[in-house]
């Protein structure tokens, strides 16, 4: 792998050019919102919209300008296209639009996802939402997280210690009996519904303090997310406790939660 990427991750540069690249993403998409975009049905019945593919093409391009060497793992151009055939040492993970229903929809919390695995791990992500023109992102590893909105200086965030009533946040895709459930598997009483990588975000910034999921995901919807909360102090574990990995069969994930403090 060249100097450039691994000099860069260990300075932060990496996960800077990220926020940069995914906040040019954003204003691909932010036209599109509200605006009657309309989606088509992928294969595995997911909605995709022309805001998901321009978001996309943009990412490639910037990410292939950058560190041409790194291989990417991006959601469109596998529904176009199947899974690598195999991975590399070092590779992207990318979301170009997480929450595609919600964003059809016109709701606020739909995200754009970056993240750079290295072997099963992620080691650095970017997740901003255009909508509320907020970015977060991971620091050089060892150095924290921040978060900033578009045009402004970073600011440092870390997860809460767990309080007394702890908060979980929920998939929308549950019912409320579900979602109750869930929550109080993790010893949370009361719980909010949103929807994308944006829960991992509102762990790392200390406003909630847990994410259980039990349905589907892929590892580009999740990787990011995990990069950052990580940073900010947090955890993501698979079913088995261990933390969740990266580069399984198909890029699925089981079933996780995601712990702050």
């Amino acid at each position: 792998m060249s100097t450039r990427l691994t000099e860069d991750l260990a300075s932060g540069a990496l996960a800077e050019a990220l926020a940069d690249i995914a906040e040019a993403a954003a204003a691909v998409i932010l036209p599109y919102w509200r605006n009657g975009v309309v989606a088509e049905t992928k294969a595995d019945d997911s909605p995709v919209t022309r805001a998901d593919r321009e978001a996309e093409a943009l990412i490639l391009e910037r990410l292939a300008a950058l560190y041409p060497e790194v291989q990417a793992v991006a959601e469109e151009a596998v529904a176009a296209h199947g899974v690598p055939a195999s991975l590399n040492e070092w590779f992207w993970l990318i979301d170009p639009l997480d929450g595609t229903r919600g964003f059809v929809e016109g709701r606020e919390s739909y995200t754009v996802n970056i993240a750079l695995i290295h072997g099963d791990a992620p080691v650095a992500g970017v997740v901003s939402t255009p909508a509320t023109g907020i970015t977060w992102r991971s620091a050089a590893p060892g150095k924290g997280a921040f978060r900033r909105r578009f045009g402004e200086a970073w600011t440092a965030i870390q997860v809460r210690e767990r309080p007394a009533s702890p908060t979980a946040l929920m998939s929308h895709s549950l019912t409320d009996d579900e979602a109750d459930r869930l929550a109080s598997r993790y010893g949370c009483l009361q719980w909010q519904g949103t929807d994308s990588s944006l829960k991992f975000c509102l762990i790392a910034e200390g406003r909630f303090d847990a994410y259980p999921r039990i349905g589907p995901t892929s590892e580009w919807d999740t990787a990011a997310g995990q990069a950052v909360l990580e940073a900010a102090g947090g955890r993501v574990l698979a079913e088995d406790g261990e933390r969740l990995r990266y580069g399984k069969p198909g890029h699925a994930n089981g079933g996780f939660v995601a712990l702050g403090g």
